[in-house]
């Protein structure tokens, strides 16, 4: 199965209560200010957002008005462009040969931040490249032996250190093992802060301090892991996250287990923060560069 079909596979929650509703409201519909207050309503609550809707409907009333358009029928693709137009130009990841390349994971527990880990090590690993992992959680039971497992499975090694070390030394020690060994990646598992523990963000800003310091330019990716099940609550997260580093980009994951995929266009919108990867499923291949123009496609396409 191509990554298309996958995509459009995995996105067919989303199609059918998102952009399925869509289809139901305007079709048979005349313009008027009345499907533009209902379409304003349905894209708020398909979790796009209300800032977001509202600048999306004020576009589209607009564009129709000069357009002359006259049935609701005629609003599909002028919505499938704007929508296309939040996700922004494809961003890859910043990754150079040449060099340490060091990525810091975060996000909250129970996004699926260890399996993107395991997915983005697989993938490193296969485009040849030497890769290693840091047990930076060390607050959760258990995360640094789930950490294990998977770099046992995709064999690369993972540094660690007991449960309730310094994660700013784990991260050290990780550094300076995968300097001496000439690793070409090293990406830290960070705890799964919840946005609302200063404590833990202050640890997250000190491991931030640490790369900085024995690996200049450091890091170079800081990915926000992202559960789309998850709604607004996401959008939250992004705001507080970024209000303790640098974030670089996000990662979207299970969006194949959610019927409100609209999220990705809030964040997109307002946080101004690419999406750089997206995941449709369980297999370490499963994880791949999100593309704008393939994903509002498959958003959009005809139900086989």
């Amino acid at each position: 199965m191509s990554f298309f079909n996958k995509l459009k596979q995995g996105l067919h929650k989303t199609r059918q209560g998102f952009i399925g509703k869509i289809e139901q409201l305007i079709t048979g519909r005349k313009i008027d200010d009345e499907l533009f207050e209902e379409l304003e309503e349905l894209l708020i609550t398909s979790d796009v957002g209300v800032r977001t809707a509202m600048d999306l409907v004020d576009e589209l009333r607009e564009d129709a008005r000069q357009q002359r358009l006259v049935s609701g029928e005629e609003l599909r693709g002028l919505l499938q462009e704007k929508l296309r137009l939040l996700l922004g130009e494809p961003t890859r990841l910043n990754i150079e040969t040449g060099r340490l390349n060091v990525l810091l994971v975060v996000g909250v527990n129970g996004v699926g931040k260890t399996t993107t880990i395991a997915k983005l090590a697989s993938r490193f690993k296969l485009e040849g490249r030497k890769v290693m992992l840091a047990a930076g959680d060390t607050f959760r039971a258990a995360a640094a032996e789930q950490l294990e497992i998977w770099g046992r499975r995709v064999g690369v090694p993972v540094i660690r250190h007991d449960e309730g070390a310094d994660p700013a030394a784990v991260v050290y020690d990780a550094l300076q093992s995968a300097k001496a060994r000439a690793m070409d990646v090293l990406i830290v598992d960070t705890a799964g802060r919840l946005h609302t523990k200063s404590n833990l963000m202050n640890e997250l800003q000190k491991v931030g301090r640490v790369v900085g310091r024995e690996c200049p330019g450091a890091p170079h990716e800081v990915l926000l892991v992202i559960d789309a099940t998850t709604g607004q609550n996401a959008v939250v997260q992004a705001e507080q996250f970024g209000q303790s580093v640098s974030l670089t980009g996000l990662v979207l994951t299970k969006m194949d287990g959610t019927a409100k995929g609209g999220i990705i266009f809030a964040i997109a919108d307002q946080q101004k923060l690419p999406v750089k990867l997206i995941g449709v499923g369980e297999q370490l291949d499963d994880l791949r560069d999100f593309q704008p123009d393939e994903f509002v496609a498959a958003l959009f396409a005809k139900e086989n």
